[in-house]
């Protein structure tokens, strides 16, 4: 077996119990060595082509195969490549579809229902706190129609493939499986410009959030899940150009529905006060010409003056003020 390849095998029939006791794991193939002499196998290359996505770059792959049910029962299998290239496995005989991703820098990553094509999904945990501010997002003011999401982390880059209809049978004496990847994360950039006393704003950035985002990401069908969740993002303060500016990843909305979409703005002042402002973009992710890329532009937002102490008296600041905008673009 190669070096820069890890193998793990998941299985549930009562014929391969003694396979399950040698993996002394149920419940998870994943970082698993593990050698399965009594299984027939064979060795196939596998090639992953980048012409779909020729800027990526990925350090390495993770690789899945799901048997038919009808010759190997509940069964997944995984590979692990140290590189974006491919290279030669051993695997079972019988028919499979493979699902391939990219698997360097994916901390973010979370999985769940694994043991299916149709419903392997990737997602990303709860958001704790805002990124910028470390304030804690329970807690926080959310836009109309947006107050019964859940925050959840923006994910990062990753590149998949899927092909289907492929087997292996006795008696090949070469084989190889080709994926060819493509993005999978939507990018999305946000610009509020012509903010006036923008130098109000503490620091250097502030926090934003988008309401009405998929949590999730059905790779195996190449759709968002159809879930609504709210993603926070920074936004960087330009005082020069009176602007805010911010970009994340997402995975975008679900092609059967569309959720509202509401930009909120949490902006703290040098004075401590706290001021929460919500616009409605749906339009502009609805009538975006690329899913993919999506930009979203507010302007003309008016924010306070500080307050010092030779102004008088100074507001609680252990409350929000929020605000709804009706934007212009």
């Amino acid at each position: 077996m190669k070096k820069n390849i890890r193998f793990c095998y998941k299985k549930t029939p009562l014929t391969i119990l003694l396979v399950l006791m040698i993996s002394g794991l149920f419940s998870s193939c994943r970082h698993k060595d593990i050698d399965f002499e009594d299984i027939p196998m064979q060795e196939v290359n596998v090639v992953f082509d980048w012409q779909k996505s020729p800027e990526a770059n990925p350090a390495s792959m993770a690789l899945y195969l799901f048997y038919d049910p009808s010759e190997s029962p509940d069964s997944t299998l995984r590979y692990d490549f140290a590189n974006n290239r491919g290279g030669t496995v051993r695997i079972p005989y019988g028919g499979f579809s493979g699902l391939a991703f990219s698997s360097d820098n994916t901390d973010w990553a979370h999985f769940r229902n694994s043991e299916d094509i149709e419903t392997f999904e990737i997602y990303t945990r709860e958001a704790v706190s805002l990124p910028t501010s470390g304030l804690r997002t329970r807690a926080l003011p959310r836009a109309r129609e947006a107050e019964e999401e859940t925050m959840v982390e923006a994910p990062g880059m990753i590149w998949s493939a899927r092909n289907d209809g492929m087997s292996l049978r006795r008696g090949e004496r070469s084989k190889t499986l080709v994926f060819y990847p493509e993005e999978l994360i939507c990018h999305y950039t946000v610009d509020i410009i012509d903010v006036a006393n923008i130098s109000s704003i503490e620091g250097s950035a502030t926090d934003a959030t988008l309401s009405g985002m998929a949590g999730g990401y059905m790779q195996g069908r190449g759709e968002a899940t159809d879930t609504r969740h709210t993603l926070p993002f920074i936004m960087v303060k330009d005082e020069t150009n009176k602007s805010l500016h911010g970009e994340f990843l997402t995975f975008g909305e679900s092609p059967k529905t569309q959720n509202p979409h509401k930009l909120g703005l949490y902006a703290v002042l040098e004075d401590g006060n706290k001021y929460f402002y919500s616009f409605d973009v749906s339009n502009q992710v609805y009538d975006a010409k690329d899913p993919k890329h999506v930009h979203i532009i507010v302007k003309g937002l008016s924010l306070p003056e500080p307050v010092t102490e030779g102004s008088g008296f100074i507001p609680d600041v252990d409350d929000w003020e929020s605000v709804n905008v009706d934007i212009s673009m």
